[in-house]
């Protein structure tokens, strides 16, 4: 339902080089924006033996402290000879426990997804939806972090390319580990399982099912201007019901502060 939610970094020690936090590229990391630090963000994923990719744009904001942070994504999709923007997320996100600097951090999101998509031409699902998620971060040592969610989406009112309508919903559960070797590089794994629906006629729907095991790298260029720019890309493989399936994923973001700290 929405392109995969691309995240924000933040400095894990000011009187250090900043480390790479909250960059995962399937699995949501429980740290918000810090004050007066935005950051922006662009994914592409690709499929093994097809053009089709997928797109996405994010830029992320904390409003007035650490403690709320509001974001929006804008995915980007070719189908087949058809490339076109997809429906847009609009999210909010609340440190509810910890930070960048705790052992444990819970920040769960609520999104509106808004129905910008050409559903005709596959690009959107033709209705207005909600999705939920509850990240949870936990610090296990100094040298590996694992990140859980747990979350579902739901449109009441989706389309498909030939204008059928049903109610449409799914869930999802997702794992990662990431191993920090250096402040600038860390090898990772994300595990993200999702069960859902599609719209098959009017008011008729068929269950979708996706698992995916995705091993990855990410590194940090810190610059003295305070921007960081964090590059990364992993490998989705398909298992179970995806069998088969192969893909890279790549990433990429820019954080930097947009007014002065005091």
């Amino acid at each position: 339902m929405l392109a995969a939610s691309a995240l924000d970094a933040q400095e894990a020690d000011s009187t250090a080089a900043p480390g790479i936090q909250d960059n995962s590229f399937l699995v949501e990391e429980a740290y918000n924006q810090e004050a007066g630090v935005v950051q922006h963000i662009s994914t592409f994923q690709g499929r093994r033996g097809s053009s089709d990719f997928d797109f996405a744009f994010t830029q992320e904001w904390p409003i007035g402290t650490i403690r709320h942070q509001l974001s929006y994504d804008i995915p980007l999709a070719r189908i087949g000879s058809r490339t076109g923007i997809g429906d847009v997320g609009i999210n909010y996100r609340y440190q509810l426990v910890g930070d960048g600097g705790t052992q444990l951090a819970i920040a769960p999101r609520f999104s509106l997804l808004l129905p910008t998509g050409d559903w005709k031409r596959g690009h959107g699902n033709g209705g207005a939806g909600a999705e939920v998620n509850l990240p949870v971060s936990f610090v296990l040592s100094p040298a590996l972090v694992t990140h859980l969610n747990l979350g579902g989406a739901g449109i009441p009112s989706a389309r498909n390319t030939t204008g059928d309508r049903a109610g449409i919903f799914e869930w999802f559960a997702s794992q990662s580990a990431i191993v920090t070797v250096s402040s600038m590089i860390q090898p990772m794994i994300e595990v993200v399982y999702t069960r859902g629906s599609e719209v098959t006629g009017d008011d008729r729907t068929a269950k979708t099912e996706s698992f995916v095991i995705a091993p990855g790298l990410r590194s940090a260029i810190n610059l003295k201007s305070g921007l960081q720019i964090v590059p990364g890309f992993s490998v989705p493989l398909g298992v179970g019901p995806s069998s088969g399936e192969r893909g890279f994923f790549l990433y990429l973001s820019f954080e930097h502060p947009f007014k002065q700290q005091r």
